[in-house]
């Protein structure tokens, strides 16, 4: 036998949609993600996740997003706008409501401070600390994606009410 871990041919790997808007970090996160087995779509902002959210063909098993994702420009807001630019919380909420069973692992450079600035309770959802070590999202990716999705209700439940 050789060394390598045969996985069953029939058994198609784990989808991660990775978003961030600083392209190297997507970019990396996409490369080791890749290289550990796993498929991988990107976005550069919450709006084009939400269209991969809704358009991909297929499930999405894992939602990897930076906490802070600034809109890409000037707009206004709009509620019949079905792809807003929001923060990566809303985000994952947002697409919880579209992909039941995804899993969430919120990516900041400043995850205590970041976290109470959107009023999230530590340790209610996976985070990694920015500069990304591999090993330490390969490590995180495959625990979460052993664990239960959360609902879009309890991820919600995690920060405060806003006003709407």
């Amino acid at each position: 036998m050789s060394g390598q871990q045969n996985i069953a041919p029939q058994s198609q790997s784990p989808t991660i949609l990775v978003v961030d808007d600083e392209p190297t970090i997507t970019k990396l996160c996409k490369e080791i993600l890749q290289q550990a087995g796993f498929s991988v779509l990107d976005a550069d902002g919450s709006s084009a996740a939400l269209k991969i959210c809704t358009q991909h063909e297929g499930s999405i098993d894992l939602l990897l997003t930076d906490l802070i994702l600034p809109p890409p420009g000037f707009q206004l807001a709009s509620s019949s706008n079905q792809f807003p630019h929001v923060h990566g919380h809303e985000l994952a909420a947002r697409a919880l409501r579209i992909q039941k069973d995804l899993r969430v692992i919120l990516i900041s450079g400043n995850i205590d401070k970041d976290l109470a600035g959107y009023g999230i309770r530590k340790g209610s959802v996976p985070c990694l600390l920015k500069p990304i070590e591999p090993q330490a999202l390969v490590t995180l990716v495959r625990q979460t994606l052993q664990t239960p999705p959360p609902s879009a209700e309890s991820l919600a439940e995690s920060k405060p009410e806003t006003p709407t």
